[in-house]
């Protein structure tokens, strides 16, 4: 999905993105692998709605206008899944194996996680800027604001998501699997996207091009976090 094709229209405000995430996690079965990333998505988003209502944001707008932006990316994902429609590559593997059994809860919600941060959040910065008419060292500064967040509710969905101590010897496969993905490292990348793509914003096709080309990777590595472990 590319940013010179239609986007769907932006959900109003972070309380209509709350609201449709609490419609969906009341509504997909607990162990669905979409139902893991969402339960995980929303309480990041509410974790946001309630630091940029406190003012923990540089400029509160933009935090608030880029994080609506970034969640329709997903939600819009789960609307077109819904309608049986191909989705960006970088979605396809959790939806794809969003019921398979031998997949461990913190597979789908680190793969959810790689792709909404390796392909989507540079074309919400990007869009963010263009809306905003802003340039992009505008967003620096809550961006690891937010940044710093994220890692930190990473550690604790690492810890509450991973099997047990009991465990632990027929999870070495998943250890070793999930340490080799990280959210800073996705972060980092997605910050350096999403430079690229402002600088290349008047050139339309290779602006596609380097989309689709992350789109791809991402989903590869959405593929591989989801490997079935028995």
């Amino acid at each position: 999905m590319t940013m010179t094709r239609a986007q769907p229209a932006v959900p109003a405000g972070i309380d209509g993105v709350l609201a449709r995430m609490r419609g969906l996690d009341a509504a997909l079965p607990p162990r669905d692998g979409v139902a893991v990333f969402n339960r995980v998505y929303l309480a990041v988003t509410e974790e946001i709605g309630h630091r940029a209502a406190a003012g923990g944001f540089r400029d509160r707008h933009a935090a608030a206008d880029l994080d609506v932006r970034f969640a329709k990316r997903y939600l819009h994902a789960v609307d077109q899944a819904s309608m049986g429609r191909l989705l960006p590559a970088c979605w396809r593997p959790l939806f794809q194996l969003r019921g398979h059994p031998a997949v461990q809860p913190l597979q789908f919600a680190l793969a959810g996680i790689n792709a909404h941060i390796g392909h989507d959040l540079a074309l919400a910065l990007t869009e963010t800027c263009r809306a905003l008419d802003v340039e992009p060292r505008a967003l620096e500064g809550d961006f690891h604001r937010i940044g710093s967040m994220l890692v930190a509710m990473e550690e604790r969905i690492r810890e509450e998501l991973m099997p047990g101590p009991d465990l632990l010897d027929v999870a070495d496969p998943l250890t070793h699997l999930v340490g080799s993905w990280t959210l800073e490292a996705a972060r980092n990348a997605a910050w350096a996207s999403f430079r690229a793509l402002w600088a290349m914003r008047e050139l339309p096709d290779l602006v596609e091009e380097l989309t689709d080309r992350v789109d791809a990777s991402v989903g590869m590595v959405g593929r591989c976090l989801l490997t079935p472990l028995g």
